[in-house]
């Protein structure tokens, strides 16, 4: 079933210029409306276990939405809608909001108002100067000035859309004890370890009559028809690709909990050691906790071994693995989180915006996977452990891409697996990783139908 409707926004969206709605209604900018168009039906198909942004897009053909200008203001005009986002013909408030800030992100991004600030995005310093702009245009960088008390307390939460009931459990566990100690939730605001924390954290906040808790989500167009946002996600934000992605969490957040998860996962933390292990980071505190129930110790213990294996003991010290033990989670992030805070006082650096954080360029360009870009991949010893990390993490870009963003799907079924060679030391360690992730059944949501390797481990 789907639905028909007409919407008003709610807040800075109501107003938008005749230049930002005919950015959209333009018939020769087909790449602009089309982006709206799958980040718009990923937002109204929230709460639907989906994996494959092309079958979402394939169950919704006629789905469409255009912007109407008005006189006195805007309305979106939806036809086809998923029929799951509307309650008695009325569209469900949350899912609105997300809506509007799809708006929001996607007319910003591509606006005058961005370009009037003369970026250079091929330059390091201004690519973190536009995600500054992007983060301040969506309102998350907040600083409370009655309150240092509450100046670092964003807790980045990482993990996988296809996790157990039972880890799905314990990532709720340590939301609840983290919502207690009144710290706020950031993930990638999908389904899974990024629901988890989020739900724990409003049953403490709530217990605690904390009503200011923020539940802040970032994705990029990529990957949110796969990991459409959440219900409790109350912050939403879309930011352009991947990487930019990683940077704003590691810019507004002041620590990171790591919970199980697949190849997504695996990218992430080899984002974050990757700039923790650089020689300017080296003295910053950036809380890193690796989180799991007894269950999953095995887990964690292979990706210890991993980490060990390639980027060694420097990059092992830079994060704690705690098992079964959601209070001690809670507590030793929010030690870590007053470590930050006195760290950034004394430097005085933002609390709202980490810009002492140094982040090389190689982290910050869009790695745009293809067959040509996996097989040119840097995967030797031969070069400083920061380096191989952001390599590594590209390699793993390119699987999730190969397994859920629509490009890479399309890629993959037109030429088959991305090829991945290297030293026999990274590759060895990564094909075994790999394969343990395929039998764990962390590459695909519960239920989906059995995977296919979109990746293939060569040696030259």
């Amino acid at each position: 079933m789907s639905i028909n409707a007409r919407i008003t926004p709610n807040g800075s969206m109501d107003i938008l210029s005749r230049f930002e709605v005919n950015l959209l209604r333009d018939k020769n900018n087909k790449h602009l409306h089309e982006l709206f168009r799958r980040c718009a039906l990923a937002v109204l198909n929230c709460g639907i276990l989906e994996d494959d942004a092309q079958s979402l897009l394939d169950s919704y053909p006629d789905f469409d939405i255009s912007v109407i200008q008005q006189p006195r203001g805007i309305k979106l005009e939806i036809v086809n809608a998923p029929e799951s986002a509307f309650v008695d013909g009325e569209m469900i408030e949350g899912i609105k909001l997300h809506l509007f800030a799809v708006l929001r992100d996607i007319i910003y991004t591509d606006s005058v108002e961005t370009k009037a600030h003369d970026l250079n995005l091929n330059r390091s310093e201004h690519i973190s100067n536009f995600i500054f702009h992007l983060l301040r245009n969506a309102n998350l960088l907040q600083t409370d000035p009655l309150s240092e008390q509450a100046s670092t307390d964003i807790v980045v939460c990482w993990g996988g859309h296809s996790i157990s009931r039972p880890e799905y459990d314990f990532t709720k566990e340590v939301g609840y004890q983290l919502g207690l100690r009144r710290l706020n939730i950031c993930t990638g605001c999908g389904p899974g370890a990024m629901k988890g924390p989020m739900k724990g954290a409003t049953i403490s906040h709530a217990k605690q009559r904390f009503s200011q808790g923020r539940y802040i989500g970032m994705t990029e167009p990529g990957i949110i028809a796969a990991e459409s946002p959440n219900p409790i996600v109350n912050e939403l934000t879309i930011l352009p690709d991947i990487e930019k992605r990683l940077e704003s969490f590691v810019r507004l957040g002041h620590g990171i909990i790591v919970f199980p998860g697949g190849v997504g996962t695996a990218e992430e933390i080899l984002y974050i050691l990757g700039l923790l292990l650089h020689p300017e980071n080296e003295s910053m505190p950036f809380p890193l906790i690796f989180a799991g129930s007894k269950e999953n110790e095995s887990y964690f213990e292979m990706i210890d071994d991993f980490i060990g294996k390639t980027l060694g003991d420097t990059a092992q010290k830079r994060y704690q693995i705690i098992i079964d033990d959601s209070v001690k989670v809670a507590k030793c992030m929010k030690a870590g989180l007053e470590e930050v805070k006195e760290y950034r006082r004394i430097r005085r650096d933002a609390y709202y915006y980490n810009w002492l954080l140094k982040i090389d360029p190689i982290f910050q360009a869009p790695f745009e996977p293809s067959h040509e870009s996996m097989s040119a991949l840097e995967l030797h010893s031969n070069q400083p452990i920061h380096k191989l990390a952001a390599n590594l993490r590209q390699a793993f870009s390119g699987i999730v891409a190969g397994n859920v963003k629509h490009e890479g799907v399309k890629q993959i079924k037109e030429k088959g697996p991305f090829e991945i060679s290297g030293d026999l030391t990274i590759l060895n360690p990564l094909e075994d990783l790999l394969r343990a992730f395929v039998e764990q059944g962390r590459m695909k949501l519960p239920g989906g139908t059995d995977y296919v390797p979109c990746y293939k481990i060569v040696q030259k």
